[in-house]
């Protein structure tokens, strides 16, 4: 049932998958979810770039380098768990948002789609077991550096995804009676 898929959703970090490698065609399944995410004026803004193998840890020393290059005062252990997370992954989903280049709507409601096609990924992986997590650094401003972004194109952040051992804590969250107002 769909809503136990939602409230079962968790994020679940890189440093808790295992070494079982995500098939290219779970990995295009999850994309085809995220594609059906709702769409103002049908913009379809997001974009995804998929780094598996060797350019999964190309992005982590890119990250890595770039966090020291720009922190007056970097840390060794931050260094080596930014180097680290895109290697703990099986795969790891750039999540960029194309604006629409006549602007015909707001930025954030580009943003927001994009959100909601990462949520649809996100439900996907829970429903395929694999564990994800959404990060999305101060670093994302350099991604331009790394791999080619078009005209309007901006990175939002990593999908980080892996398969996992240990199952998640369950999650709670306050009553939504303390955050609703009925208005008759």
């Amino acid at each position: 049932m769909i809503f136990d898929l939602i409230k079962n959703r968790r994020a679940i970090f890189p440093a808790q998958y295992n070494d079982k490698p995500i098939a290219k065609e779970e990995i295009e399944k999850i994309l085809e979810a995220a594609n059906w995410a709702p769409t103002h004026r049908k913009t379809e803004p997001w974009r995804f770039k998929v780094l598996t193998g060797a350019s999964k840890e190309s992005l982590g020393y890119f990250l890595a380098e770039k966090y020291q290059e720009t922190n007056p005062k970097p840390k060794q252990l931050k260094f080596r768990k930014i180097r680290d997370k895109p290697k703990q992954s099986a795969a790891v989903i750039a999540i960029c948002m194309q604006r629409d280049p006549e602007e015909r709507l707001p930025e954030w409601e580009e943003i927001a789609a994009t959100a909601m096609a990462v949520q649809n990924m996100w439900l996907c992986c829970t429903e395929l077991k694999i564990g994800a997590y959404w990060s999305s650094p101060s670093l994302i401003q350099y991604m331009d550096e790394f791999f080619p972004l078009g005209e309007g194109e901006k990175c939002l952040g990593f999908f980080y995804m892996g398969y996992y051992d240990e199952e998640p804590e369950p999650g709670m969250r306050r009553p939504v009676d303390e955050k609703t107002v009925w208005l008759k």
